[in-house]
């Protein structure tokens, strides 16, 4: 944990201070447009694939260049020189917009909430394969010097990982006492409507947890990843910057809070990942919080 704490004191003792400045209040710029004219609502409720993607990929794209484009005019950063970084930084948010924009409904019932779970079932681990294939190739083409974009167990000090989720614990314990958390969680309520139908199983339930937490190796192998490592060899540690404003823009559909603390989040994973060049401790953060809001959810709503 010290060694963690020592990487993060020293990124912000390093940082451009008027850069993260400026990306900091576009960050919260971009968040107040958001919620203040509903964006992403309305980007997720058009009924076009190429409309979606191309909305998706204007946001992802204005966030991810916008702090690289401060490193250029104010410290003079010459990494646009290189065309693979021009070449990454286009395809990187295509990659995303995809993932997010894809929706391929399969028929699994007539019944509309239990069509809704199987898709979903299906959905998260076929980002999984896609998203990841998309990425090796990228790797295969650019980083094939280094593991592929932190995939690695080798050397990984687990406690600091675990103690953060220790120290999670009660926190999430607090959130399931309230009406605002249990109204969202266990997201099988929200996102397939089959919470309440008849004949839901206990396997039901766990085959849901399971495919949900795979879109969270989808996450953590692109976000801090990709655009951490594959980027750091021309960027440096000015790569952690753009990834956390790009990250957040992929929490517009979530509450407002959640958007907030995940630009936050993102530079503390990415400063973690940068030094440490494996993602797997992050990814056990991320996940083992997901999860644990996840049993909260259960226990709240049969007791409150």
């Amino acid at each position: 944990m010290k060694q963690i704490i020592s990487y993060i004191k020293q990124y912000f003792s390093e940082v451009n201070k008027p850069v993260l400045m400026l990306v900091t209040v576009f960050t919260a710029v971009i968040i107040f447009l958001n919620y203040r004219f509903d964006i992403d609502n309305e980007i997720s409720n058009g009924q076009s694939f190429i409309a979606h993607f191309g909305a998706r990929y204007l946001i992802f794209i204005a966030a991810f260049c916008f702090p690289y484009l401060l490193y250029r005019s104010i410290e003079r950063k010459s990494y646009f020189k290189n065309k693979g970084f021009i070449l990454l930084l286009v395809i990187a948010p295509a990659i995303f917009a995809l993932k997010a924009g894809l929706n391929i409904p399969l028929q699994f019932s007539h019944n509309a909430n239990w069509n809704n779970y199987w898709n979903h079932i299906f959905y998260w681990p076929l980002l999984v394969l896609i998203t990841g294939s998309l990425l090796f190739i990228c790797w295969k083409i650019f980083d094939k010097e280094q593991p592929f974009y932190g995939i690695r167990t080798k050397g990984i000090n687990w406690k600091p990982y675990l103690l953060m989720l220790l120290i999670m614990l009660p926190l999430v314990a607090a959130a399931s006492t309230q009406a605002d958390f249990l109204a969202v969680y266990p997201k099988i309520k929200v996102i397939t409507g089959v919470y309440h139908e008849e004949g839901v199983a206990w396997w039901h339930k766990l085959l849901f947890e399971l495919s949900y937490g795979s879109d969270f190796i989808t996450i953590e192998l692109f976000f801090r990843g990709f655009l951490i490592l594959a980027f750091s060899k021309w960027a440096g540690k000015d790569a952690i910057l753009a990834m956390a404003c790009f990250y957040c823009t992929i929490h517009f559909g979530k509450p407002f809070g959640e958007c907030i603390s995940s630009y936050f989040g993102g530079i503390l994973l990415g400063i973690v990942v940068y030094n440490t060049r494996y993602i797997f401790g992050g990814l056990i953060v991320h996940l083992g919080i997901a999860w644990m809001m996840e049993i909260g959810g259960y226990i709240g709503n049969n007791f409150f």
